[in-house]
């Protein structure tokens, strides 16, 4: 059913292959390559009308010069958003620069990456700096998620949006053995007006072959707690790659009996077009 709401995946990734001009600090599991175009043609052959394009922390770290090229060229399909360094000297002035990048629409912490205590100056700077730039600053929590908790407390004016449910999600089949174990603590999450939750990659926690029907469960206490107004569909493209397809990501939940038109619309690019105040077609 057509709805004029676009459709928004909520994280995917785009990289070149591993070369002296752009090396890799790291890997990442998926393909050896997916350029901006190879994603754009992967958005096109589903009907997805947009994504927000996380520069890849894994292989480019905090440089988000890839990222960048990417938008030039497609400005209409992605909104930008990269990880900072919560060890950096300097994070006023690169989220300035940042956020008067084109394109940009958020930034990224990555808890689940480092050792950090809720006090650390750095983590605090970025989610302080990204409240007065007014984007929402995305959290990698899984494991953390008692930390992103209280710092989700100390930053009540900047929105935070957790990363995959929270949850730790595999990088190659199988699903883990009770991969919603840590539901309880992210549901707890949404008594937090300032948290909103990617329920990206959620079809590689199933046990199930594709539409995943035993993810809708747990889903749905998530939708419960948070609300469509909080929850943003996802399938965090490419780090999917090895346990599902790019359409498979995409129609589970479009084929899906457990949610209305509605909610559907929500889920799938009418929250995200509130929260990141992005949508497709919009270079800036």
């Amino acid at each position: 059913m057509a709805t004029g709401v676009p459709t928004i995946d909520s994280q995917v990734h785009a990289y070149e292959r591993d070369r002296p001009e752009r090396p890799w600090q790291g890997t990442l599991a998926g393909p050896a390559e997916v350029t901006g175009d190879d994603m754009v043609a992967a958005m096109d052959a589903v009907g997805v009308d947009g994504a927000l394009l996380v520069s890849p922390y894994a292989m480019y770290r905090f440089d988000a010069g890839y990222a960048v090229e990417v938008h030039r060229k497609h400005p209409h399909r992605f909104g930008l958003i990269r990880p900072f360094d919560p060890e950096s000297e300097a994070i006023d002035e690169q989220m300035a620069e940042w956020t008067a990048t084109p394109g940009v629409v958020g930034a990224r912490v990555m808890l689940s990456y480092g050792s950090y205590e809720a006090d650390h100056p750095g983590v605090n700077r970025i989610l302080a700096a990204g409240g007065r730039a007014g984007v929402p600053v995305n959290v990698m929590c899984s494991g953390q998620l008692a930390l992103f908790r209280e710092l989700a407390r100390r930053n009540p004016d900047t929105q935070l949006v957790v990363d995959h449910l929270g949850l730790a999600q595999p990088f190659e089949p199988p699903a883990p053995p009770d991969p919603f174990a840590d539901l309880g603590v992210v549901l707890s999450l949404a008594e937090l007006d300032n948290v909103a939750i990617k329920i990206s990659g959620a079809c590689t926690l199933s046990h199930r072959p594709f539409p995943y029907p035993d993810i809708w469960e747990p889903l749905g206490t998530i939708f419960e707690a948070f609300g469509f107004d909080r929850c943003m569909w996802g399938t965090d493209w490419t780090r999917a790659a090895n346990l599902l397809t790019y359409e498979q990501g995409v129609e589970a939940f479009r084929v899906t009996d457990q949610l209305s038109d509605s909610e559907r619309a929500r889920l799938m690019g009418g929250t995200l077009a509130k929260i990141y105040h992005w949508r497709p077609g919009t270079a800036e």
